[in-house]
């Protein structure tokens, strides 16, 4: 398969990724008021691991607690978050494991590890490592050709916001990065950047029965824009909520876009009064209903706008 030879010429495991270019990935606590910008005090991403790797791995948390100087307090830091990863037959399969919110078997496949975070400074502005694991203790996907681990990351007691990243490595130390490794969400719990000037990128997958999307986002605060480029979309605006809100923007796939990612550019509202400290949720599905992958690295690489795909000639 093309897309897999050119996916696997890559390294790149930092989540957020550095071409997305999104500060840190966020969860509140459930007692936080929704307008706060998560939407249900849950995340799940998976990690995928490429067949040609054998070796023993690692998933890393950086900053995983909830206090101290990257967090968003409310009040006092109370607020407690757990991480379980998952391998194993249906770790990533089920509908509900495939959806976007914390309902049903959500939690599928083998639970492999648990730990829970408070206020802990050993771990704030530092990294947590799970592992070592063995590759084949993933889910075997037969089209990505690689196996799937699924973290699950919940706010289950306070009111406060937690920052965090996380990063796939070959090295408990040191982050290495597995070659040809990859991580995907259906749907993405983040922190804007508070600088206008700052683009930030999320990469949806368009396979080849895609013929519509719907754009998904909540409490946007309408803080700028959304703007979607592709191999065949040199520049299209779609629609940003307000504050407390989702809101729903449907668009067509065009020719040359299917079998590619698109680039959804957040561009930052410049203008007074500066929204600071903004967390947003996004999720993408197409005519189905079905929800697509948010590669961290673009499957295909980052998609540029090529004039001759998106114009037909008049005959």
């Amino acid at each position: 398969m093309i897309l897999i030879t050119c996916r696997l010429s890559i390294m790149a495991q930092p989540v957020p990724a550095y071409d997305e270019n999104i500060p840190y990935l966020m969860t509140f606590g459930n007692e936080a008021e929704l307008h706060w910008g998560d939407d249900d005090f849950s995340q799940t991403f998976f990690f995928l691991v490429p067949k040609e790797y054998t070796d023993p791995f690692y998933i890393k948390v950086w900053d995983p607690d909830c206090g101290g100087e990257h967090d968003e307090v409310n009040g006092v830091f109370d607020t407690r978050t757990t991480y379980e990863i998952f391998g194993g037959e249906d770790c990533h399969e089920p509908d509900d494991a495939k959806g976007i919110d914390p309902v049903g078997d959500y939690k599928s496949g083998n639970l492999m590890d648990f730990k829970a975070f408070a206020v802990d400074p050993e771990y704030d502005n530092n990294w947590y490592t799970f592992g070592p694991y063995n590759p084949t203790e993933g889910e075997w996907h037969e089209y990505w050709q690689g196996y799937i681990f699924k973290i699950i990351v919940e706010g289950v007691e306070g009111n406060d916001g937690n920052m965090y990243r996380f990063y796939l490595t070959t090295d408990a130390e040191i982050n290495r990065d597995i070659e040809g490794g990859n991580a995907f969400a259906y749907e993405y719990s983040f922190r804007m950047h508070n600088n206008p000037n700052e683009i930030s990128h999320i990469y949806p997958f368009v396979d080849d029965k895609t013929v519509s999307v719907k754009q998904m986002n909540w409490d946007w605060d309408n803080d700028g824009i959304i703007r979607v480029v592709s191999v065949a979309r040199q520049s299209q605006i779609t629609k940003v909520s307000g504050d407390n809100e989702w809101v729903e923007d449907e668009f067509q796939i065009l020719e040359g876009e299917k079998n590619t990612s698109l680039d959804l550019q957040l561009h930052k509202r410049k203008h007074n009064p500066l929204v600071r400290n903004n967390n947003v949720v996004i999720n993408v599905r197409n005519q189905y209903d079905e929800f697509l992958q948010f590669f961290v690295l673009p499957i295909g690489g980052v998609p540029k706008y090529k004039y001759s795909i998106g114009v037909k000639q008049n005959k």
